[in-house]
């Protein structure tokens, strides 16, 4: 089967940084899914991945974990799908990537295709969508209760980004209101279209700005940008007993006392830590998934698919990866069949 892959960690311009490849066709085995890819998106943990170090492989290693398909194999455990489902979802960091004809992914971590949805409009949410929904629902605890959140507040750094577009409207279907980060007139178009209340620039202080807006503090943020920058600001903004989740992991240490007296809960979200550690709760990621597609098929929540590349290959893959390097993307970029 066509692949993509890579021997050597390079930069993103070395033709060799990532290489179009064959390999042989897997087998789907126990609660195990063979999926054939349709369609591909790129995110920043690729590029991360990917990112230039001494390491070489011995064999190609594959990269890439969002993916909309056709279930072609499925396991002799499999109870959730059968083949000719069409499915989408983000596999695990520690298996085999989808940047392949055919993949290997655990059925609890997949869901059904929302119906209304191209294969890449499809594709461009699983990994982003899944670590909104944790973070929002399960790390920040926030009830989907739109009579319970009528007067809460939610600061999302970083709101036009993959994971802040759907962060947005999550956010707003749960009935909080929104205050977005963006620092570019098209980001702040996006976030608003996305239904943001307010929007500030992360690129300055928080605090002078939401009090424009009628606010001096906030209950919740969910950080997607630059945790070390943000840390003061964040520790300034949030509410007495509020919490504040980040995606963005810290380069030096963070001063917890900031925190303190506030008695602030701060917590991670990394939507590879379920099929990670093969956790008791691992399914949660095909129910969450199920009613996204469902709140999808409802026009409640939109793709953020903003481009869309073809074949899949490994020149077109690098291209995407220069995009997303650039940290200036605007919801999602989506490579479609090889």
């Amino acid at each position: 089967m066509k692949a993509i892959g890579l021997y050597k960690y390079l930069p993103i311009d070395h033709e060799e940084s990532l290489i179009d490849v064959n390999l042989e066709k897997p087998v789907a085995e126990k609660r195990d899914l063979l999926v054939k890819i349709k369609a591909i998106s790129i995110n920043p943990v690729d590029v991360k991945v990917r990112a230039p170090k001494g390491k070489q492989e011995i064999t190609p290693k594959i990269l890439g974990w969002d993916a909309c398909g056709v279930v072609e194999e499925a396991g002799s455990d499999c109870t959730l799908f059968k083949p000719g489902d069409e499915v989408y979802y983000s596999g695990s960091i520690t298996r085999p990537g989808t940047y392949s004809e055919y993949h290997l992914v655990d059925e609890r971590i997949v869901g059904k295709k929302p119906k209304s949805l191209s294969f890449a409009e499809a594709a461009a949410m699983p990994l982003t969508a899944i670590t909104a929904w944790e973070g929002l629902f399960d790390r920040l605890e926030i009830e989907f209760d739109e009579n319970e959140n009528e007067k809460k507040t939610i600061l999302i750094i970083g709101g036009a980004g993959g994971v802040g577009s759907i962060a947005i409207q999550l956010a707003k279907l749960a009935g909080l209101t929104v205050i977005a980060t963006a620092s570019r007139e098209e980001s702040e178009r996006w976030v608003k279209e996305l239904g943001a209340d307010s929007v500030i620039n992360h690129h300055h202080s928080f605090l002078p700005q939401i009090q424009k807006f009628g606010f001096s503090q906030v209950d919740y943020i969910f950080c997607l940008n630059n945790t070390d920058q943000h840390w003061e600001s964040m520790g300034e903004v949030i509410a007495p007993q509020g919490k504040i989740c980040s995606i963005v992991e810290n380069r030096k240490p963070l001063d917890l006392n900031v925190l303190k007296s506030k008695s602030v809960t701060f917590v991670w979200e990394f939507m590879f830590t379920r099929s990670m550690y093969h956790t008791p709760d691992m399914i949660k990621q095909y129910e969450l998934l199920t009613k996204l597609s469902q709140f999808i098929d409802d026009g409640k929540v939109r793709t953020t698919l903003k481009e869309s590349i073809s074949p899949i290959n490994a020149e077109n893959l690098r291209k995407a990866h220069a995009m997303v390097e650039t940290g200036k993307m605007i919801g999602k970029v989506v490579l479609e069949d090889f």
